[in-house]
């Protein structure tokens, strides 16, 4: 029992990787993407560098939530938040507040007020996932200053179509139980979808439950929390002709969350539970002529979350936060074809968000415990295309906020084809672009009272917005119809950077107080390398390197928590026509912990392992080793922000089928 699970995991590697014969080639993608213009276009056209999560992505890595996804992404960071059971992601060293992610084109809600939590989307429904890098506030508005982060979820299709999925694994020593054998965390996937030409309809459910791990479990503590997260959909498709559409789409997430918190005081063992919902109703509709084009989406969505604290062997609960954020959107795009060479789009978005926050009974956000802000926002866009071989784009937003006043977000972008020899190509695309982020409500407003563990972090209502002036430039390479290299160039330039106070905090009671401060000037440069190949028509390779450096210009100082060297390091063996196996590699190079004591978080690198086999067209096994090695943090001291899971081994199945 004790070495079963990892003794039966190391058999099938070695009973895949003994198998040598394939017919399967391993292909390039050049798919269709939506987010970089607002428009479709190949993945190779696009004036703006856009990475894509394809589906064959989170297949071969068997991802289950929007972070795993996002693991293997080129120059992409993720971080834990602080003092939540989750997960942020950084890019360019830009800041997770100043990256916008949407699912088709709709902003997801905060966990906290500001920042998405990437542990909690599901991927159920996903078709694919792209990233903008850069700002793009001229094409998404406020918060897309650093870049946009957009969900794409799968369409309907007529007939009827069923899959399940479930998978299971252990976290070995580390188990909260004791047991190295017994199943810490364990999937279930199920969707069914089905219609006619004209009506089609989806259904999907998705739960993971994960026990959580810890080092010692002597120590009462559990490093890992203990976590159900459930995502329930639907949607309805209605295409009553080649040209019209509408969906609706309806989502409930629901999360109970555990943390076993730091001794407070002797003999006393805290934890705080959180109960988390989201309620999300979407529209999407259109019309498409033959040139011109009309989009609307509209979205309401309502986030909660109830918390509190209790130490072990009382049973008086303290702390108890109440949080409520709604959020409101709707948007209007048309497209229109000037002539050949100009295509023209206008839209306008509107937005509304309320926050509300209780601790104890007593408010935490303004007087009367509610806060609010919404935005009138248009924006243009002039796709010209003043040669075969040219594009440029000029972008423009006007924005209404209803907290700072207007401001006007423009964006140009070009691309122009070096060469195209049919099997070689050469693009070289540059962009210049603002971005703009209003302070969200989190940082005017909130005041997260953790007393009870010796901190508060306070809002801070006189801040400014954020501004940037972002510089990409690179070069894209294809030769032999097999290998790329793409090489890209970034500059951000930050106004009004806003950051938690770190070095000046004031002791209240005992109680180091924090806040929001804008640190006036920053920057972030740097470089991204990719390149990929297919070796021997049956292995795929993809290294990736990114170099950044991020720094406060007033004093020089370098910003916390942005690593200089990120790498990554992906390869894809079809080994025969039913199996096939997947290693990724992950580096990331020393961050600075606190610029106040000159702490420094070390570098890292973990690897892992996945294996699919396909035992008949309807099934397929799959399971994998997540962080092999088992780097893991050192949990004694609070600036080391390594890895915080350690070896993870689990097994899976999936069965899909057509019912008709």
């Amino acid at each position: 029992m004790k070495q079963g699970l990892r003794q039966r995991l190391v058999a099938v590697f070695l009973l895949l990787g003994s198998s040598v014969a394939m017919t399967q080639e391993i292909v390039r993608l050049d798919g269709v993407v939506v987010s970089a213009t607002r428009t479709e276009r190949l993945l190779s056209e696009v004036p703006v560098r856009t990475e894509v999560v394809t589906s064959q992505e989170l297949r071969r890595t068997h991802a289950r939530s929007l972070k795993e996804a996002l693991e293997n992404v080129p120059g992409l960071q993720l971080r834990e938040i602080h003092g939540k059971s989750g997960y942020e992601a950084t890019l360019q060293g830009m800041s997770s507040d100043q990256l916008l992610i949407v699912i088709d084109g709709m902003p997801l809600a905060a966990s906290t007020g500001s920042t998405v939590d990437l542990s909690q989307y599901a991927l159920a429904d996903v078709e694919r996932i792209e990233i903008i890098k850069g700002a793009a506030s001229a094409q998404y508005g406020s918060s897309a200053m650093g870049g946009v982060i957009n969900i794409i979820t799968r369409n309907t299709a007529a007939g009827a179509r069923a899959m399940v999925t479930y998978d299971a694994g252990s976290y070995g020593k580390q188990n909260t139980s004791g047991r190295s054998g017994d199943l810490a965390q364990q999937h279930l996937n199920a969707l069914l979808e089905g219609g006619g030409e004209q009506w089609q309809a989806r259904i999907s459910a998705d739960v993971r439950d994960n026990k959580g791990f810890t080092v010692d479990r002597d120590t009462w503590v559990r490093e890992g929390d203990e976590s159900r997260r459930s995502q329930y959909g639907g949607r309805l498709s209605w295409t009553p002709s080649a040209a019209t559409y509408l969906l609706l789409d309806v989502q409930r997430f629901e999360e109970t969350d555990t943390q076993w918190l730091p001794v407070s005081l002797p003999g006393r063992y805290p934890n705080k539970t959180e109960d988390i919902s989201r309620d999300r109703w979407a529209l999407n509709g259109g019309w498409r002529g033959d040139q011109v084009s009309l989009a609307l989406k509209a979205l309401s969505e309502r986030y909660r979350s109830e918390s509190a604290k209790q130490n072990r062997g009382f049973p008086m609960a303290f702390d108890q936060r109440d949080m409520a954020l709604d959020t409101d959107f709707l948007s209007l795009q048309f497209d229109y074809p000037l002539s050949t060479a100009h295509h023209l789009q206008f839209g306008v978005d509107v937005r509304q968000e309320t926050l509300t926050q209780f601790k104890d009974g007593v408010t935490e956000v303004g007087r009367s415990g509610t806060v609010e802000r919404h935005t009138y926002e248009v924006f243009a866009q002039d796709d010209y295309f003043f040669s075969e071989r040219g594009e440029v784009v000029f972008g423009l937003r006007l924005q209404e906020d209803s907290d700072f006043g207007f401001h006007a977000s423009p964006k140009v972008a070009l691309k122009y084809s070096l060469y195209d020899h049919g099997v070689s190509q050469a693009l070289f695309r540059a962009s210049v672009g603002t971005g703009y982020r209003v302070p969200n409500l989190k940082e005017r407003y909130y005041t997260f009272d953790h007393s009870s563990i010796g901190y508060m972090v306070m809002g801070n209502p006189s801040l400014n917005p954020e501004t940037s002036l972002s510089y990409q430039a690179g070069f894209w390479f294809e030769w032999a119809a097999t290998r790329t290299l793409d090489v890209n160039l970034f500059y951000n330039d930050i106004r009004d950077l806003i950051q938690t106070d770190e070095e000046n905090a004031t002791i209240v009671n005992g109680i180091a107080v924090y806040s929001y401060k804008n640190i006036s000037n920053a920057r972030t440069y740097g470089m991204e390398t990719v390149f990929s190949d297919r070796l021997l028509h049956r292995l795929g390779v993809v290294l990736s390197h990114t170099y950044t450096q991020a720094e406060n210009t007033d004093n020089g100082q370098p910003l916390t928590r942005r690593p200089e060297h990120i790498a990554r390091l992906g390869l894809d063996w079809q080994v025969t026509d039913r199996t096939d196996i997947h290693a990724r590699w992950r580096f990331q190079s020393r961050e600075l912990a606190t610029s106040g004591s000159d702490a420094w978080s070390p570098a890292w690198n973990t690897l892992d392992l996945k294996f699919n086999y396909q035992t008949t067209p309807q099934l397929s096994l799959f399971g994998g080793i997540d962080n092999v090695t088992q780097r893991q943090r050192d949990f004694s001291t609070g600036t080391d922000f390594g890895p915080i899971t350690g070896r993870f081994m689990y097994l899976g199945v999936q069965l899909r089928t057509n019912l008709f």
